[in-house]
């Protein structure tokens, strides 16, 4: 269903993953990957999310460095992609965000879901671009929730998150009282990552956080 574009952003072209819905779509979203790159898992959330009606478009980051770049989950993968996520800086990934949705507004209202790095993205996105997002199990968003939000934003942890203590979801619910903020019991990170073989996978997690998103794209942007 998805294929290849080419973006012009504000540091160089780098490519994305668009897909296109058969009907007339209901609105785009922006899909911020992981660390590991525009993979075979976030071409596969951007298709789904053009089968639910949305243009998707998700951004490879990683060409900035070097094209098509993709990581294994294991350690080397985490190493090299955490490495790149550090090297590329938190503001050009939000420009990037930018040149996404140049690409796909002519479609209507835009959104933006990121998952783990992506998912910190996402809510800068956000907060700096007044996108509305969805979080999924962002690590790096504490430092930023002082910051004052021009859009919603919905957020998804897993309740087993080693690597999101309870104490930071709570300061979710706590410094952003107004935007909804779901946990998932037996959930880890990742939980969204419906990989063959990936001990991350919280299916029914997955399923319910999938139902609550495109409930909130469909009332932020559909129905905007």
């Amino acid at each position: 269903m998805g294929h290849p574009v080419s973006l012009n952003t504000p540091t160089g072209r780098i490519s994305a993953w668009r897909a296109d819905p058969a009907i007339p779509p209901r609105g785009a979203i922006v899909v911020v990957q992981e660390i590991f790159g525009v993979n075979a898992h976030i071409r596969a959330v951007v298709d789904r999310f053009a089968a639910h009606g949305y243009t998707a478009i998700a951004p490879a980051f990683f060409d900035h460095f070097s094209y098509k770049q993709e990581f294994g989950y294991d350690e080397d993968g985490v190493a090299k992609g955490r490495e790149l996520v550090d090297k590329l800086g938190f503001d050009k990934a939000v420009a990037d965000v930018q040149a996404s949705v140049e690409e796909v507004d002519e479609v209507g209202h835009v959104g933006v879901v990121g998952y783990c790095w992506g998912g910190t993205i996402a809510l800068l996105s956000a907060l700096r671009l007044g996108l509305p997002a969805v979080s999924y199990y962002g690590a790096r968003n504490v430092p930023f929730l002082g910051e004052k939000p021009k859009a919603p934003v919905m957020f998804h942890f897993g309740e087993d998150d080693p690597s999101i203590p309870p104490e930071a979801v709570a300061q979710h619910r706590e410094l952003l009282p107004q935007m909804e903020v779901f946990s998932y019991p037996g959930a880890g990170h990742a939980f969204n990552r419906d990989v063959p073989g990936d001990k991350h996978y919280h299916g029914a997690s997955a399923m319910l956080a999938w139902q609550r998103t495109l409930e909130f794209f469909d009332r932020q942007l559909a129905g905007a």
